[in-house]
């Protein structure tokens, strides 16, 4: 039984039963995969371009990576509103089968692309159950837990999400020394990260057998108050009333601000560190047949360091949320992400720099992401929680693709005549001025901290 009582004075895992543990963790594994999923498509992205574009400029590959990463988001976007939906009304577990299996599907799919473009429409299918997978996973947690132990499982299921990231770093490493030795074939070490992420799909035998629909979802049911009508009729219902509609607007300008800064500029940040890391190492003296080597062991490295950064970074927001408050956190949170980026992309310049920076920048960006599995679950009812956290979450999807064409467009329209990489710098920089809408649309967010979950 869900949220029956508050049991604030206790520490959180403390009020969780085996069965509570059963749900995190069914929902944490669907998330982890979800976020390796995501991590090992930015690590093969432009090794599958270089593959499946044979004689490429580095510059071309760049931007069709680009146009590749923008329609993962938009089918991203498309699954979370879609499977959102169909979540309240069909059952968050149901629907929680049906998109890992989705991305596992697709992501396997990868392995077998043959030219750019099936390798784009592979992306887009693999987005749409990818996209479906956070609004249902917290939706399940927030109304499995007791309201006690609320803040502190969602905000721990993103703090997990970093292992899924950094896995998918180790993972990349492995199929690396595998190419090198000439296990896999050189040039097709890509192939086989998409073939991992196929992996998965073995989930949904434990999702199907055991796991139950929480407790207000199944009263909602029995009372007839779900959703009816077509598939977008909970969509009807968030706009057509005051309350909901006012939270989905807050909830999506909110987390469209969060997600348009790690997708729209932090992403790119490991084009940034090759470009400088080349240049250093150039500088330095380097032999030539060495560079290549060195500045790839230098991306995994302030990689796995970021992913560190991050867990701390969702860490502190988590308990900031309880300290502080949903709104104050998501204030300093904006504040710190817009600052820290901006520093990141003026003033990293080598390897060593990186190590120490990108960690900041992962804190600050991902940690904001603890807040939205902990907040947007928070500002809406049973009957329609998933397709409210969904639509928040994922419309920063189509913000974010609209924001990688946006930084290309800026980078070359607006700053082209500075050249690499002071032209990705200045583009970078002047994207993080999303971070004030965010800090803006607070004005009207409601605070949530110590509150029971609505219901109507």
């Amino acid at each position: 039984m869900a949220n029956l009582s508050d049991n604030s004075h206790r520490a959180w895992w403390t009020q969780l039963s085996g069965y509570h543990w059963f749900v995190m963790i069914v929902a944490s594994l669907a998330w982890f995969f979800d976020c390796l999923d995501q991590r090992l498509f930015s690590l093969a992205r432009n090794p599958a371009l270089k593959s499946l574009m044979p004689g490429a400029e580095a510059g071309d590959i760049q931007a069709v990576g680009k146009e590749v990463t923008a329609l993962f988001l938009v089918g991203w976007g498309i699954g979370g509103m879609i499977f959102g939906a169909l979540g309240d009304r069909y059952g968050r577990s149901k629907m929680l089968t049906v998109t890992v299996l989705l991305y596992s599907i697709f992501t396997g799919l990868s392995f077998f692309s043959l030219h750019y473009w099936d390798f784009a429409v592979y992306r887009f299918l693999t987005g749409v159950g990818v996209g479906g997978v956070f609004g249902l996973a917290v939706a399940l947690i927030a109304e499995t837990v007791p309201n006690g132990a609320r803040a502190g499982a969602l905000g721990t299921l993103q703090v997990l999400s970093t292992i899924g990231n950094i896995s998918a770093a180790f993972i990349k490493m492995g199929i690396d020394s595998l190419e090198a030795g000439g296990t896999i074939s050189a040039g097709n070490g890509w192939r086989w990260l998409f073939l991992v992420g196929a992996l998965p799909a073995f989930l949904v035998f434990f999702i199907r057998k055991h796991l139950k629909e929480p407790e207000p979802w199944l009263k909602m049911k029995r009372e007839g108050r779900l959703p009816t009508g077509g598939i977008f009729s909970p969509y009807a219902a968030l706009f057509s009333d005051k309350r909901w509609r006012h939270n989905l607007i807050v909830g999506a300008v909110i987390a469209s601000t969060g997600v348009v800064g790690l997708w729209a500029i932090g992403e790119y940040a490991v084009d940034l560190q090759r470009i400088v890391f080349r240049k250093h190492f150039e500088g330095i003296g380097t032999p030539a047949p060495e560079i290549d080597k060195l500045v790839n062991a230098a991306v995994s490295k302030a990689y796995l360091l970021s992913m560190v950064g991050a867990a701390i970074g969702m860490s502190f927001f988590t308990w900031l949320c309880g300290k502080l408050g949903r709104r104050t956190s998501f204030a300093i949170g904006f504040s710190s992400a817009a600052v820290i980026t901006a520093l990141v992309y003026w003033k990293m310049n080598s390897p060593m720099d990186a190590y120490w920076m990108t960690p900041l920048m992962s804190g600050a960006q991902l940690g904001i992401l603890a807040g939205f599995a902990i907040y947007l679950p928070e500002l809406f009812p049973s009957r329609l929680r998933s397709t409210g956290t969904s639509f928040c979450y994922n419309l920063g999807r189509f913000a974010a693709a609209g924001g990688s064409f946006f930084s290309a467009a800026l980078a070359k329209g607006a700053f082209g005549q500075f050249g690499s990489p002071m032209m990705e710098r200045y583009s970078a920089m002047a994207m993080c001025s999303i971070y004030i809408v965010g800090i803006i649309a607070l004005i009207w967010a409601p605070e949530t901290k110590g509150e029971p979950l609505p219901e109507d």
